[in-house]
């Protein structure tokens, strides 16, 4: 019984017994790290639950969707070979790319907020743009770790392929998500070493779009005067901020304890996606704020380690790709919820409510943990057989 619940819950595999000491404890701290994200989720969703819904745990029962489909994902990236699972990286990004063009679609796309991210599939929603990370970070490890090998048209082929994806979710507008897809892509082509020259040209085409942005966007103008200075415009651009930093400031050094934030009763804007370690830093205080961050920190750490120790290039462009999207993003989240970057709309991987975003991040971490396993193995060598005959045997 116990094999068979492994295969649903891989965190209690008995088989990981044989995987590396790195894989073992890439697999326990997200493990714990989505144990802490789905309590901190049922005291912040809790108040606004009951009021829209009726039910205190009705976006919690939600999340456990995204949650078992992730982790299903996350046990097939664990242990299925990451050469077989590259067969399918071109395919899904391709997929994901049509659907994200398909959000722009009127009718088609549903629109939350004057932002176009999703399509409505019955009572659930598809969010392309989140889906799509651990697939593109697949196909940019393998483009880039065989730059030098590919024809000049399908490299062309596989830039327009990428750009068309930033455009697609920059239009949406998510001007955040694609920053970070854009990042990651910029990191992996660094780790793969691809030539400075391009890789300059590339980042300072990309920071000029991402300018044009928030010319044409007021609203992303406007985050980023209001995160200069919040108290400027107290009631209105620097309200969701304050109150971000009221919550935090509130939890001093034990915090206010499970459950007891007064912050997330109607104060505080988005609590139960892009400020939900507001709630968490409010609750759990200083003490609880630094045990979050030594995971994270701890996580990235291990993704690095595991990444310096892969033998093959693709693996490990696969563990920066990865890390980007998990580590990188929480670091961003938290340092929008204290006021140390503009706002942006990232959730916090494992924390925040989307059935999307977990299951993503959960997919990110099976890819790495994937990467782990595999970072001791070498890459085969294929030898010329030397024919043996009467005499070399005699002598040798």
């Amino acid at each position: 019984m116990r094999q068979y619940l492994g295969y649903l819950i891989p965190f209690i595999d008995p088989k990981i017994r044989s995987w590396t000491w790195e894989a073992r404890l890439l697999n326990w701290l997200t493990c714990v790290w989505l144990i802490v994200g789905l309590v901190t989720l049922v005291s912040a969703s809790y108040p606004e639950s009951i009021i829209n819904n009726g039910d205190g745990l009705y976006i919690f029962k939600r999340q456990l969707i995204g949650v078992g489909a992730g982790i299903i994902g996350f046990n097939l990236m664990a242990r299925k070979p990451l050469g077989q699972t590259l067969k399918y990286s071109p395919v899904m990004v391709l997929f994901f790319l049509v659907l994200i063009f398909a959000t722009l679609v009127p009718g088609l796309g549903k629109t939350t907020m004057g932002a176009s991210r999703w399509i409505a599939i019955g009572p659930f929603s598809l969010q392309p743009s989140e889906l799509i990370k651990p697939f593109l970070v697949l196909q940019a490890a393998y483009i880039f770790s065989r730059w030098n090998q590919l024809s000049s048209k399908v490299r062309l082929v596989w830039m327009v392929v990428f750009a068309l994806v930033l455009a697609g979710i920059l239009k949406q507008p998510n001007l955040s998500t694609t920053g970070l897809c854009g990042m990651s892509l910029w990191l992996i082509a660094v780790a793969a070493e691809l030539p400075w020259t391009k890789l300059l040209t590339v980042s300072i085409g990309g920071i000029s779009v991402a300018s044009l942005s928030v010319a044409i966007n007021p609203y992303q103008l406007d985050r980023i005067t209001s995160f200069i200075n919040p108290w400027q415009d107290y009631h209105n651009k620097g309200y969701q901020l304050i109150q971000s930093l009221l919550a935090i400031a509130s939890g001093s050094f034990n915090g206010s304890g499970f459950g007891l934030s007064q912050q997330k009763l109607s104060y505080l804007p988005i609590r139960s996606t892009d400020f939900i370690f507001a709630v968490y830093a409010e609750e759990f205080g200083f003490i609880g704020s630094l045990l979050l961050l030594s995971i994270i920190i701890g996580y990235g750490t291990l993704a690095l380690r595991v990444a310096i120790k892969c033998h093959q290039t693709i693996p490990r462009l696969v563990a920066i790709g990865s890390m980007v999207f998990i580590v990188g993003q929480s670091l961003i989240n938290i340092a929008v919820a204290t006021g140390s970057l503009p706002t942006t709309g990232l959730p916090l991987p494992f924390f925040s409510y989307g059935i999307n975003s977990i299951i993503a991040s959960l997919l990110l971490a099976g890819l790495l943990v994937r990467v782990a396993r595999e970072s001791n193995t070498g890459e085969v060598v294929q030898l010329k057989q030397i024919p043996l005959n009467r005499r070399t045997l005699t002598r040798n």
